[in-house]
């Protein structure tokens, strides 16, 4: 008990270096409400000897009482402040001066008007700002709850994602020890061929799993630079060729230079982890296309497949991480899931939106980047 007493303190000295003194309860409230109301009684001698209007007076005490509601703790305070006010509008700004009189005509009415408005401003203060407390206590839950959400769909797509190329992976090997003298070379090379594509599919999920993981936490930032979309563009192309050289792209990109402040790796990052997903549950032989086009402040990049699209209950939830079905040609390798929700994190820290949806011919998903002047083109 003593140790947890003395640890508490210790934290507590931590955090005052950091913060200054943290002053609690009666004393924060006295100190506020001293401030505060010492505050409203010099203004109020300055309105009362430049106009000798006593109304201003207690309109000073009651924008105190606002304030003292506002920023101490509980009710009392304010109510408090609320005959203090109305003592000192008596005591100090009204004839005879320095001393209580109540008995001048009309004055308990005023007397009382003053307490009733004041006391009512100030339970209404406190109210509201309990009230806001309690929402902003809810909001933070249902935001936790939805980070929770969230984590554990990334956690299935990874599980999902990794364990299907693993699985490819042991499979091969297995065939290439158990049939080692039964295979020719050219068996041979296809099987190691297949080991390094999951290979490489595996250290590309990892490299995107900590780019999200860095964005997320905030230890990465975000160097935006202009960039020229048709290069940027240009090289996820050449990029993902390297990787997938059967793959057909049809870039359609407008003639007029398109500068975009961004991140350029990561943008083409987004690019090759779309196109590759088109490539892969797009399941057609027909190429697959780019299309980008401005409209208004935003340049729009559509990657459209011409497969069998995106089924209506995933649509809604398919960049949450969670691991898509199998597409309908049986490649069951990798899954969708990380991949977009990666692409979402990057572009959304990019200030811009994604979203997917079909087209009569496949499936279409689009970003959105906001550009560094305003265009009038048409998307």
């Amino acid at each position: 008990m003593g140790r947890w007493v003395w640890t508490s303190r210790l934290s507590q000295k931590k955090e005052e270096k950091k913060t200054g003194p943290i002053i609690y309860g009666p004393t924060k409230n006295i100190l506020i409400s001293s401030i505060i109301l010492s505050t409203a009684t010099l203004l109020a001698f300055l309105f009362f000897h430049l106009g000798n209007n006593t109304t201003s007076v207690a309109i000073i005490y009651i924008l105190a009482v606002v304030f003292i509601a506002r920023y101490a703790d509980g009710y009392a305070p304010g109510i408090i402040a609320s005959f203090v006010g109305v003592i000192c509008v008596n005591y100090v700004f009204t004839y005879p001066f320095m001393k209580i009189d109540f008995t001048m005509d009309g004055y308990p009415v005023t007397f009382l008007g003053m307490i009733i408005i004041s006391s009512i401003i100030s339970t209404m203060t406190s109210h509201l700002k309990q009230q806001n407390k309690i929402i902003q206590e809810r909001e933070k839950m249902l935001l936790e709850a939805e980070k929770e959400t969230m984590r554990a769909n990334l956690l299935r797509a990874i599980s999902h994602d990794l364990r299907t190329p693993l699985t490819g992976i042991i499979g091969t090997c297995s065939a290439c020890l158990d049939e080692q003298g039964c295979l020719s070379a050219d068996e041979q090379k296809v099987l190691i061929r297949n080991i390094q594509e999951d290979a490489n599919w595996l250290l590309n999920m990892v490299e995107n799993l900590l780019t999200i993981t860095r964005i997320r936490t905030n230890d990465m930032v975000i160097h935006k630079t202009s960039e020229l979309l048709e290069e940027v563009v240009s090289e996820a192309v050449q990029r993902l060729r390297k990787r997938l050289p059967n793959i057909e792209i049809d870039v359609q990109i407008p003639e007029d230079l398109i500068m975009i402040p961004m991140d350029a790796m990561l943008i083409e990052q987004v690019l090759i982890d779309l196109m590759e997903n088109a490539y892969y549950h797009g399941a057609s032989d027909r190429p697959i296309t780019l299309r980008s086009s401005v409209f208004g402040s935003y340049v729009y990049i559509r990657i459209l497949d011409m497969g069998a699209g995106i089924p209506e209950e995933v649509l809604g939830s398919i960049f949450d991480g969670n691991p898509s079905a199998p597409s309908q040609c049986g490649d069951t390798r990798k899954g969708m899931g990380i991949g977009l929700t990666i692409c979402q994190t990057i572009v959304k820290a990019h200030g811009g939106q994604i979203y997917a949806s079909n087209h009569e011919s496949g499936a279409e998903l689009t970003f959105c980047l906001p550009l560094g002047e305003e265009k009038e083109d048409e998307p």
